[in-house]
């Protein structure tokens, strides 16, 4: 799938790390507020520095891919090799779009930039139904195993590579 008109679809830089870091935390607060404690969200706003340097440290691994309107950065997705569950190819570790674009396309050109056509896995917090559904529209289901996190329940979702 393509970007919607206007946005581009581009894999992010060192240079992108303190947009990362403040469209990471709002992104959170649109999709999580209400899902999980708000001191939770609250504390996340805390150490914005400490963020800034860690994305700078997670864009130096690269998998990580941004949507950008104008010179905005509205949406991100990061992605690796499934080391960890064979025999899927790809671990989806994060997809977060503004809620101002939701349904849009955006996601779902960020998600094609990053997994495309091949198997994969990820976790997805209980209870957004809004991404649950995201993801079943992609093929993914729930396998069963779930992890207990301060923020709440985890499910994991895998898909098999797509079968034209």
């Amino acid at each position: 799938m393509h970007a919607p008109d206007g946005v581009t679809i581009r894999t992010a830089t060192s240079e992108d790390a303190e947009a990362l870091t403040h469209l990471h935390l709002d992104c959170w607060d649109d999709a999580y507020t209400g899902l999980m404690p708000q001191a939770i969200l609250d504390a996340r706003r805390d150490d914005v520095l400490g963020r800034v340097d860690r994305w700078r440290s997670w864009l130096a691994r690269g998998g990580t891919s941004v949507a950008e309107h104008g010179m905005q950065l509205i949406g991100f997705v990061n992605a690796g090799p499934a080391i960890d569950l064979p025999p899927f190819e790809v671990q989806m570790f994060a997809l977060y779009v503004r809620a101002a674009w939701w349904g849009s396309g955006v996601g779902h050109a960020l998600f094609s930039a990053a997994v495309g056509d091949r198997s994969a896995y990820l976790w997805v917090l209980e209870g957004n139904e809004r991404a649950i559904r995201f993801y079943e529209r992609q093929g993914f289901r729930f396998d069963g195993a779930d992890e207990d996190e301060p923020e709440g329940k985890h499910l994991r979702m895998v898909r098999p590579a797509h079968q034209p």
